[in-house]
């Protein structure tokens, strides 16, 4: 598989968890906790919205894990099967 057919699923989640405005819990290495919602992000950085409406800039290198708070559909086929 070449660079340009390459599916990035880290951008594919955190484009959906924004886009849907789905809640998400950003568990860092350090074993800290942050909820709220992804507003953006680029190769090194998510950028999460508290429900203060207190923004945060996140670097990836400090996360272990992203949780949402219901699940991420990845797919039109996906979503056509969820909806039956």
């Amino acid at each position: 598989m070449n660079q340009k057919t390459a599916i990035n699923l880290q951008d594919i989640f955190l484009n959906q968890v924004r886009k849907e405005h789905i809640s998400v819990t950003v568990y860092l290495i350090n074993g800290f906790q942050l909820k709220g919602m992804v507003k953006g992000f680029d190769n090194f950085t998510v950028v999460l919205e508290t429900e203060n409406k207190q923004q945060q800039l996140i670097y990836k290198h400090a996360v272990s894990t992203i949780t949402p708070l219901k699940p991420v559909i990845f797919s039109a086929t996906e979503k056509e099967e969820s909806s039956k």
